[in-house]
């Protein structure tokens, strides 16, 4: 699992592919923004009439201000942040309680390697304290979640990285999609597509672009543990039961939901070809994947 500290995804667009249709302005130049959103660049790609496509935009804007307010770990004021700092949350926000409830999915998908309680063991890394105690308290099963009240196991906390970046996403597309646009590259951390088909290009830390993948009405994810190093040699992407390293070296995952290509790209890196493909086979949205070694051979999946 991930920790929300500048977490790096090595997904870059190598092109926007331009089909027409019928709208008139299929042709413009689209709108494009960028800004900042859970610790990741987030951007917009909308080929609509610049007044709708602008309109897009501010709902979008809005959606970034409350998904802080909801899922990041920096904002003490936050959902995840109370309920981290009493171990307990009333009256959640709908969102964060679909969140969960989508984590515990990928979570029973995974064999378990899909956990957000792993915040402890990343603040024991970060600090330097005692590793063993950390893991003890990793355990999504302790973790209640209920429309009215969330609560954690006795010293546990959550990070949602690794989650919160996809479902925002997935939040951000159903929003363009009420509003009637067709064709839209979102990326809140990770990539969705309405409409396209657009055109992606896949990188290893060490090996560069190695892949391209076309997307229309689907998303993808891409996590690389050696993007970030933390102490005693740890990638950023924790196992959450045993001191175990990840087995692949970048990992994409393409599916329905961005929630779920990016909490699966996550556990994934730490899991054999044989685990993937059973996790595969439970996961919604018709997920595939693609494996990357550190030699930089790719295996294909799902």
């Amino acid at each position: 699992m991930k920790n929300q500290i500048t977490r790096r995804r090595f997904l870059t667009i190598t092109a926007a592919a331009i089909t027409s249709t019928a709208n008139a302005d299929a042709n413009a130049t689209p709108l494009r923004w960028q800004g900042y959103a859970l610790g990741a660049q987030t951007s917009l790609t909308i080929h609509a009439p610049r007044t709708k496509a602008e309109r897009a935009l501010r709902d979008i804007r809005q959606l970034l201000t409350r998904i802080e307010s909801l899922f990041s770990l920096y904002d003490p004021a936050s959902q995840l942040s109370r309920l981290n700092a009493a171990g307990f949350l009333d009256a959640p926000d709908p969102a964060l309680v679909k969140l969960l409830h989508l984590a515990g999915r990928v979570h029973a998908a995974t064999e378990g390697l899909f956990d957000p309680t792993i915040q402890p063991l990343w603040q024991a890394l970060a600090t330097g304290k005692e590793l063993s105690s950390a893991r003890s308290k990793v355990d999504w099963n302790r973790v209640l979640v209920r429309p009215a009240r969330i609560t954690l196991g006795a010293q546990q906390a959550l990070t949602l990285n690794g989650i919160a970046q996809g479902y925002a996403t997935d939040m951000a597309v159903q929003i363009l999609r009420k509003a009637g646009l067709q064709k839209v590259l979102v990326n809140i951390g990770e990539f969705a597509a309405l409409g396209g088909p657009f055109t992606l290009g896949i990188s290893d830390p060490v090996q560069g672009l190695v892949d391209t993948a076309r997307l229309t009405n689907r998303a993808i994810a891409t996590s690389s543990p050696a993007a970030m190093q933390l102490a005693h040699g740890q990638t950023h992407i924790l196992h959450p039961a045993a001191d175990l390293g990840p087995q692949w070296s970048t990992v994409s995952v393409e599916a329905d939901s961005a929630g779920i290509a990016d909490a699966a790209s996550t556990a994934f890196c730490l899991m054999s070809a044989p685990q993937v493909q059973r996790s595969l086979r439970q996961l919604a949205g018709s997920p595939r994947a693609m494996l990357i070694n550190t030699a930089g051979e790719i295996r294909r999946l799902g």
